[in-house]
């Protein structure tokens, strides 16, 4: 890991500010690095965020509730984080999982960058980045995590969870967590319904006015 910068910040004093331009292939905001130093799954890491980028202040709280609830990854596989920001979660399943595979998924180029750059700094060499065609088509997962991009509307997020959850393996498990009051409910019915038989669906956990959905591949 680099040396400590002079404006490193923990994350836990930070006050989060709206998300700008996070849906965007290429953020027109200015890209100003910052360091925080963030806990991920007990690990303490500097990490580099900016703007244009969602929750480019702190671990955001979904995510925190996530990665406070999900269980423990298994030891290797190949993982998924689908829509990964600067890679809280990408981060943390790498480094709780050294041996497995894991891919970190977004449209945001500048998130994408900034998740290489931050597995980079802390030597997490099993960490590949990139858009949806620069994942293998025949490419299956073992884990899916993802705090999920909600406010993309009901129909752009029902094409990107249909497009990543039936290429779990078999045993394969996803976690995915969403704001109660953002349909979290409603979603676990509408998932359960269209991945049909061979996927069983439900409430996981709850925390802080959030849901954690686990999907499972029977």
């Amino acid at each position: 890991m680099r040396n400590q910068p002079d404006n490193r910040t923990d994350d836990s004093n930070i006050v989060e500010k709206p998300a700008e331009q996070y849906f965007s292939a290429v953020p027109t905001s200015q890209d100003v690095r910052r360091h925080l130093l963030v806990s991920l799954r007990g690990h303490k890491v500097d990490v580099e965020v900016s703007n244009g980028v969602f929750a480019s202040h702190r671990v955001d709280l979904g995510t925190s509730v996530l990665l406070r609830q999900a269980p423990q990854a298994p030891g290797n596989g190949t993982f998924l984080d689908i829509g990964c920001g600067w890679g809280p979660i990408t981060l943390a399943m790498a480094l709780e999982s050294p041996e497995a595979e894991v891919w970190a998924l977004d449209i945001n180029e500048r998130a994408l960058d900034l998740t290489a750059t931050n597995a980079r700094n802390l030597g997490l060499d099993h960490v590949h980045t990139g858009v949806a065609m620069d994942i293998p088509a025949d490419l299956t997962f073992d884990l899916i995590w993802s705090n999920p991009p909600i406010r993309v509307g009901k129909e752009e997020l029902h094409i990107l969870l249909m497009s990543w959850l039936p290429r779990l393996k078999v045993g394969g498990y996803a976690y995915l967590v969403v704001q109660k009051n953002l349909g979290s409910d409603s979603l676990i019915k509408w998932l359960d319904a269209e991945l049909g038989e061979e996927f069983t669906v439900g409430k996981y956990a709850s925390s802080k006015g959030y849901r954690i959905i686990e999907v499972s591949r029977n």
